[in-house]
């Protein structure tokens, strides 16, 4: 696997010193290491979006960093993340709740903290057999939303 990263390392500086600004001849490198990736990071980057690329070249992921973006909305090929169990999408720039998330029945932690999200469909995510965790700090959330997150559910809240 040491070699296959190797790889995917000079192709990136490669396409660092061409000055492309694309990454697109990584996830053909990528694919002989994939299954064995389980946490994938691209916090702090300024994404405006991600590619369903990064869902599909990884199959087996398990926890997704992407805080610190100016994401708005996510590929829906993120509902079949079947591994997926964490993802974290804290300060960004979502006004709408990702409702793909809801369809992974694996995900127990979503952070959203630092967006701009007025409405979070509980009772889909109360329907979610492995979630434990919800932050939802710092939305402007409204009342209906932030009176059904009050009531007792199968998951931790934080708003």
């Amino acid at each position: 696997m040491a070699e296959a990263v190797a790889r995917v390392a000079r192709r990136i500086n490669a396409i660092v010193e061409e000055g492309s600004d694309t990454l697109d001849g990584v996830f053909k490198v990528l694919e002989s290491v994939s299954d064995n990736i389980r946490v994938v990071t691209l916090a702090d980057n300024e994404l405006k979006s991600v590619s369903s690329k990064v869902f599909s070249t990884f199959p087996r992921l398990k926890e997704l960093d992407l805080r610190g973006n100016v994401l708005t909305k996510l590929p829906d090929i993120l509902g079949e993340m079947k591994h997926l169990t964490c993802i974290n999408l804290a300060n960004n720039s979502f006004a709408i709740f990702p409702d793909k998330m809801t369809e992974i029945a694996t995900l127990e932690r979503i952070n959203l903290e630092g967006n701009g999200i007025t409405e979070i469909p509980v009772e889909k995510l109360a329907d979610m057999p492995a979630l434990k965790w919800l932050n939802v700090k710092s939305n402007p959330l409204d009342s209906n939303t932030q009176a059904a997150l009050q009531s007792p559910h199968t998951f931790e809240t934080e708003c």
